[in-house]
């Protein structure tokens, strides 16, 4: 059911079944307005390092085991530095992989290079919440012997051998932070987003080697492939750490948050294919005032729609890239013909927080649909929930999960939701068919990202040594 152009937004209904019986949850204090700017004038006077170095190049070395890889769920502990692996059936925890193992090298350089110090200090201060962000993406080689983990504090990607735990492989970035990755559909080819390069990296993930790249806006941010991999859809947030969090004051606003843009890339030349502008598409469909910065993102089936959080929004977009756009006209610089919003949905606001004191900028971070393309879930990062949501009538029924919820992902058998509770440092698993949670997992100190995964039996027999 789609609402185009100037609809009223719509709001969500809500089931009865699954009542939200508690208060909105404490925020953590949010850095001060003085770092905020320290770190906007920081990023914006420094976007890239002195030098490009080369990978170090490794490889996974030894032929593996017989037998089929086991099916897992990787959690990323951001400020642990630290990955929880769990099995994706009996959801037990396996083992906890360290992502740097390397922390004093990478400390000694850091403490040497003064810009590099500046942007590890800032992004502690004003991104992570007064903690270092040590592990942020990860993904498995096919064979399940190698985890490739960026790590944004330390402004790298590095290839862990999941039986030895050394580093195999190091890639640094050219700016001064790594932060989401994508991995392509035959297991090859990685993606990473270099925040402050404004671009995104793609490396061959065995050895660790940069193969290409694709120009972004400022702060690239998620990637995906299709299906058959030979697209990526692409955004970047902008300084979602910047204090001018009100889009009605539109000139600063959008001078201080950057370039922000949603993009579809082809992989065969890296060519961008098409590129929006989310917030004049809002505006255009009947809806000022929103933010252009595309949080998280779920891509339906077809790849035609994608579902999309923006900041500030409680609630879901559905964009249709094929629907003509929605006024004819070319109203911004490279505003394809074709792409138009064609719903937007509320969820409920819980918080009491102002704006203002928004996780950076995150409403709502993380969305997933599941693989039939009928049921979308969303985390509630600032309302302690997450929402599972009929795609077609709207219907929603939360879950309270607790202190914010920050990334949903399906699990490997796709009837399953996995949410990452950051400040319950958990991780809840909730039933797609009946939105009932199934079980929670402690994990690490500030669970982000949730990525399936494989490891090999070789692995885990020298994990029972």
């Amino acid at each position: 059911m789609s609402h185009r152009g100037r609809n009223p937004r719509r709001t969500g209904a809500f089931s009865s079944r699954h009542p939200l019986d508690r208060e909105a949850p404490v925020r953590r204090t949010a850095a001060p307005l003085s770092v905020a700017l320290a770190l906007t004038a920081v990023l914006v006077t420094g976007g890239t390092s002195a030098a490009v170095p080369s990978a170090d190049r490794g490889d996974t070395g030894r032929p593996a085991h017989a037998g089929p890889p086991r099916d897992v769920m990787f959690v990323g502990n951001n400020w642990d530095g630290t990955a929880t692996v769990v099995d994706a059936r009996t959801h037990e925890t396996i083992r906890t992989v360290d992502t740097i193992p390397d922390r004093a090298k990478r400390m000694a350089e850091i403490v040497t290079r003064p810009d590099k110090l500046a942007f590890y200090l800032a992004i502690q201060a004003a991104i992570g919440e007064g903690r270092a962000q040590y592990t942020d993406d990860m993904f498995t080689t096919h064979d399940g012997r190698l985890l490739a983990v960026s790590r944004p504090s330390f402004a790298d990607v590095v290839g862990i051998d999941l039986a030895s735990g050394q580093i195999r492989w190091r890639f640094p970035m050219e700016g001064y932070r790594s932060d989401h990755m994508g991995v392509s559909p035959d297991g090859e080819r990685l993606l990473v987003s270099d925040s402050t390069a404004n671009k995104v990296h793609e490396l061959d993930i065995r050895t660790g080697v940069k193969t290409r790249e694709f120009a972004s806006g400022d702060t690239p941010h998620e990637n995906n492939y299709t299906a058959d991999g030979e697209r990526v859809f692409h955004a970047s947030i902008g300084r979602v750490y910047t204090p001018t969090d009100r889009p009605q004051f539109r000139l600063p606003y959008d001078t201080l948050k950057g370039e922000q843009v949603f993009q579809i890339v082809r992989t065969d030349d890296m060519a961008i294919e098409a590129r929006w502008d989310m917030g004049k598409e809002l505006e255009e469909a009947g809806y000022p005032d929103m933010a252009s910065a595309v949080r998280p993102m779920a891509v339906a089936p077809d790849e035609r729609f994608v579902y999309l959080q923006v900041s500030f929004f409680h609630g879901w977009i559905e964009f249709d890239t094929q629907a003509p756009d929605e006024d004819g006209r070319t109203t911004y610089e490279g505003e394809p013909a074709v792409g138009a919003v064609t719903r937007v949905v509320d969820l409920p606001k819980l918080t009491q927080e102002p704006r203002e004191l928004y996780v950076l900028d995150s409403a709502h971070h993380g969305l997933a649909i599941n693989p039939e393309g009928t049921t979308l879930c969303a985390a509630g990062t600032m309302d302690g929930y997450a929402a599972i949501v009929d795609r077609e009538t709207e219907e929603h029924r939360l879950v309270p999960v607790g202190d914010k919820p920050y990334w949903s992902t399906n699990g490997v058998f796709g009837d399953e939701c996995w949410v990452s509770v950051s400040g319950e440092d958990e991780v809840v698993v909730i039933d797609y068919d009946t939105a009932q949670e199934i079980t929670r997992i402690p994990v690490g100190d500030h669970p982000q990202r949730v990525r399936e995964g494989v490891v090999s039996p070789s692995v885990l027999k020298a994990w029972t040594r």
